[in-house]
């Protein structure tokens, strides 16, 4: 008899749903409280988590293939020669300021992941990604956001990959929320502020889970 193997991946599957509760689990792990959205009229976040009077708002970004077509949609399109590089930045910067005050995107990379596995994931400001799109559309001529690619440069060919420090883990969520801080301090002595953002629909707080990988 031939013993039971792990169950496969279906050929289609509810990533974004998958990505947002593993995300979600993760945060909870790290003592935060996760405040989930429910309904259809959703905000440009899928949940938020805080702890100790800091609140972070959480983009989740869901991949599979092992790269994020992120500003797709954004920017116009144009067949005139020489146009493409601008157009790209163009949408990278327009997406980039699609998304909402004291948000973070969570990058989830499915690519290669055994069932049994969890997922790579990374957190970043919007502001980061942007840059590192930017650079790799200098590069390579694309507008996707590639956890790994390589690239041609005098001659020589190079590697490049997300940042280390863009990976998971309470070290880089803390220095998320200092960033928030930081950044709200200056806010208010500038006396900017950034724009209101949708009015939450309702939370749910979860407490820390076990998980295995």
């Amino acid at each position: 008899m031939t013993p039971p193997t792990s169950p496969a991946k279906p050929s289609t599957w509810p990533i974004a749903i998958g990505a947002e509760g593993i995300a979600a689990a993760q945060f909870a792990r790290c003592g935060f409280d996760v405040m989930m959205q429910v309904g259809r009229d959703k905000p440009w976040y899928d949940f938020a988590v805080t702890r100790a009077g800091n609140m972070l708002k959480v983009s989740v970004k869901p991949s599979e293939d092992g790269r994020w077509n992120l500003a797709q949609g954004f920017g116009r399109r144009s067949s005139e020669p020489g146009t493409r590089a601008l157009d790209c930045r163009s949408a990278i910067d327009m997406w980039a300021d699609s998304q909402g005050s004291k948000t973070i995107c969570c990058l989830v990379q499915f690519e290669d992941v055994a069932i049994s596995q969890m997922p790579r994931i990374y957190l970043a400001y919007p502001a980061e990604i942007a840059a590192e799109m930017k650079l790799a559309a200098e590069r390579t001529g694309c507008c996707g956001l590639a956890e790994q690619y390589e690239y041609t440069t005098e001659g020589k060919r190079e590697f490049a990959s997300l940042p280390a420090k863009w990976r998971f883990s309470a070290e880089r969520i803390q220095e998320l929320l200092e960033g928030q801080t930081s950044a709200s301090a200056s806010s208010v002595i500038s006396g900017s502020f950034p724009k209101p953002g949708p009015v939450m629909v309702t939370s749910v707080a979860a407490r820390p889970v076990a998980m295995t990988a």
